[in-house]
């Protein structure tokens, strides 16, 4: 298609997707007709920057990011110490790493443990294991969404796990995207494909960290398949840089039965998004959806979060926390869509907000769309500041201002901490929250004077 004007950025991508796209001989026709495809997509689509028409980022203005320009395809190293140190880690767990959208064989730790697969998602499309040419992109793939489709434009690499039916896992399995240290703005494309099995019991932990010094922009996109009866404990974990951006997508699928719980923290990026949706496929299915939150500065976090009932007796609750100071803006965007067919359905929806100075924004907007009769839905939103009163009762204990300032927030804070599980994990998101309510902290001016 021929445009006068192209969309948004098009211009900035089309010369490295072309030099890629050169290279790929060797690929599999479908997954080149998948890439072909999601081009034309995001050809036709750009970076959504118009303001009027565009409910899914109504909130968050991109043009910063349609004005920047990301080189495509450079690699750099990274020593296995630089991500433990930014990263959560135990050696017990199976942990996959993906260097700027590349498998790293070297630095990933897998045991080979029984009914587990993990690895390089591109071996494992030239391979056509399991159900992979069926399953990539049919989630993400579904919708118009500019993000996804120019990550699976650069499909190339990232990170594939295959759980075999009746399996319990003993340990989590754990995947690291890390943007290396290299002197130039790039972007990468993170990939994720879960496959469970029916029956099966794990724990991912998904985390992303960068450490480069100037801005970067990840788009990464998880699909999940959950069959019948199958327990997945999901763990979101973005660390990325204070000048980056960071637009995430998750799509899960779920049969009857099935369980799958998410718990994001997000505390990284100038502007990032943590996109995830959940259909509710089969009679019995539940999800649970929540996380914190954190901005500082000038820093913007969007949570699009969105669930469809498509079947009777499902079950699905939403539950965020956000702590803002400075100038910093935050969106929720819950949604929950109850089909006509779907009765008995539960479905509840809570975003709380804690905001620390003046200068910080809060949007939210929990929607239920309900098309059955027979329904429990709930929802709500709720913003506000630390009042004087309940300040005054620590000072009025012996805890010092600051002290107390730093305990209301971290009170805060802990029952969405408390989710984090597995030990090595929730210390790492103990810790980098005990470092960042100092920062916090600093940028605030309305704690204790409403």
């Amino acid at each position: 298609m021929t445009f006068a004007t192209l969309p948004a950025a098009v211009d900035k991508y089309s010369e490295a997707y072309e030099a890629v796209a050169g290279t790929r001989s060797g690929s599999a026709d479908w997954l080149s007709t998948v890439r072909r495809r999601a081009w034309q997509t995001f050809s036709e689509l750009g970076i959504p920057v118009k303001r009027r028409g565009n409910e899914l980022w109504k909130y968050t203005d991109l043009r910063p990011l349609a004005d920047s320009v990301f080189e495509y395809g450079a690699v750099g190293s990274v020593a296995l110490d630089e991500i433990k140190a930014t990263a959560p880690w135990d050696d017990a767990w199976d942990t996959v790493v993906i260097v700027d959208g590349k498998f790293s064989a070297d630095l990933s730790n897998l045991h080979g443990t029984f009914g587990l697969t993990a690895g390089s998602l591109g071996e494992a499309t030239y391979s056509s294991a399991g159900d992979i040419e069926k399953q990539l992109t049919s989630l993400a793939g579904r919708e118009r969404y500019a993000f996804t489709a120019l990550n699976t434009a650069f499909l190339d690499d990232g990170a594939y796990i295959a759980i075999t039916d009746n399996t319990k896992l003993p340990t989590p399995v754990h995947v690291v995207f890390v943007t290396s240290n290299l002197p130039v703005s790039r972007a990468t494309y993170p990939r994720l494909l879960v496959d469970a099995g029916s029956n099966i019991s794990t724990v991912i932990i998904e985390t992303h960290v960068n450490l480069a010094n100037s801005a970067q922009l990840s788009l990464p996109v998880v699909e999940m398949f959950a069959d019948s009866g199958a327990t997945i404990r999901h763990y979101r974990v973005q660390m990325e840089n204070e000048q980056s951006y960071h637009l995430g997508t998750t799509r899960v699928h779920q049969l009857d039965d099935s369980t799958f719980t998410s718990t994001t923290f997000a505390v990284g990026a100038a502007i990032a998004r943590n996109d995830i949706h959940t259909q509710l496929d089969a009679p019995g299915a539940n999800c649970t959806l929540h996380g914190l939150y954190m901005t500082s500065g000038k820093q913007q976090q969007d949570q699009e979060i969105s669930t469809t009932h498509a079947k009777p007796h499902c079950t699905s609750n939403q539950f965020y926390k956000g702590i803002l100071s400075g100038k910093s803006h935050a969106v929720f965007s819950g949604k929950v869509v109850v089909e006509r067919d779907a009765q008995k359905s539960d479905a509840t929806q809570k975003d709380l907000n804690l905001l620390l100075s003046r200068g910080a924004e809060i949007d939210a907007k929990p929607s239920l769309e309900i098309y059955a009769d027979d329904v429990t839905a709930a929802h709500g939103a709720t913003a506000g500041h630390v009042d004087r009163d309940t300040l005054f009762y620590l000072q009025s204990r012996g805890v010092d201002e600051e002290t107390a300032k730093a305990i209301l927030i971290r009170g805060f804070a802990e029952e969405m901490l408390d989710e984090f599980k597995p030990e090595a994990l929730y210390e790492f998101v103990e810790r980098v929250t005990d470092e960042r309510i100092p920062v916090l902290l600093s940028e605030s001016d309305a704690l204790g004077t409403a």
